[in-house]
């Protein structure tokens, strides 16, 4: 395991070095920073699902854990929007990464990826986010309706019980660790409180962006304000999936981004055959058709 002090902070950060190892000399080859999503996630998710295969066609690839979750530090406090913006572009200078990186964001680190955009325009090579939205009050009031109603669920002596029976093992696992980050911090008083972005800076945003969305997650309803402030977007849906739909359908997600990388993004990048490339259930998971929209 890795730690990086950044912001403050000791964070964990696991690196992928490029296939091939001549691509990274002398900073050629492209950079890829996976960003994960609040309470239930960690770096985990982009680990075991689309980090090698973005290695495999020959990019750098950088995963953290976000302040509080995972393996780094655990503050109790310091939890705004731009506490997670300031710990991404302080993670980059102590990495010394500095050219135009491709950001991946997963639901909330999604929206991460936009917040560092909107700052650092001439960074950001482009962003493709599964299951999320722009920094907007709308979105920011959904997050904090989830984050209020997990904070008052969790704790009650039957919720993990009740989780286990009806979404299985993994999916306690993860709500027992949602717990104690909610427990443990200012998560849900300082996220809805947090400054955020203009909309016409988010607009200007002007690098390639991918938005994945699954048919049956209710933040599917965030298309229409998403393509309002970027409608040169490609926006993506695979149906019959929900918001874990990195986890539960990593062959359709891995799909859909290296052809978005290879057809908007001018990487040549391909479909690889990845050993032991696997979903959290050990099965390889197959392509889902998808609806571009």
């Amino acid at each position: 395991m890795s730690t990086v002090r950044a912001n403050g902070l000791s964070v964990h950060v696991e690196q992928l070095a490029p296939a091939d190892a001549d691509a990274g000399r002398h900073g050629a080859a492209p950079t890829a920073v996976l960003i994960h999503g609040l309470t239930t996630d960690t770096l985990a998710s982009w680990y075991l699902t689309l980090a090698q295969p973005l290695a495999a066609n020959r990019l750098r690839v950088i995963m953290y854990d976000l302040r509080g979750h995972g393996h780094t530090e655990r503050p109790p406090a310091g939890y705004a929007f731009d506490d997670f913006v300031n710990d991404l572009a302080a993670l980059l200078a102590a990495l010394d990464v500095t050219g135009p990186i491709h950001l991946f964001g997963n639901s909330f680190g999604g929206t991460i990826a936009i917040g560092y955009a909107v700052r650092h325009p001439g960074r950001v090579a482009a962003i493709a986010a599964i299951e999320s939205s722009p920094p907007t009050a709308t979105w920011f009031a959904r997050v904090a309706q989830q984050l209020e109603h997990a904070a008052a669920y969790l704790p009650l002596d039957h919720a993990l019980a009740e989780i286990r029976a009806e979404r299985g093992e993994l999916a306690s696992r993860r709500a027992r660790t949602a717990r104690e980050v909610l427990a443990a911090t200012s998560l849900v008083r300082d996220l809805p409180a947090s400054r955020l972005p203009a909309e016409e800076s988010i607009a200007a945003i002007d690098c390639p962006v991918l938005w994945v969305y699954g048919g049956d997650s209710p933040v599917v309803g965030m298309v229409p304000e998403a393509r309002r402030l970027l409608p040169r977007a490609r926006f993506v849906t695979v149906p019959g999936q929900r918001h874990s739909l990195l986890v539960d359908r990593p062959g359709a997600v891995r799909d859909i981004v290296l052809s978005w990388l290879r057809e908007e993004c001018g990487l040549p990048v391909g479909l690889p055959n990845i050993t032991g490339f696997s979903g959290h259930d050990g099965q390889d998971q197959p392509s889902a058709p998808a609806t571009a929209h």
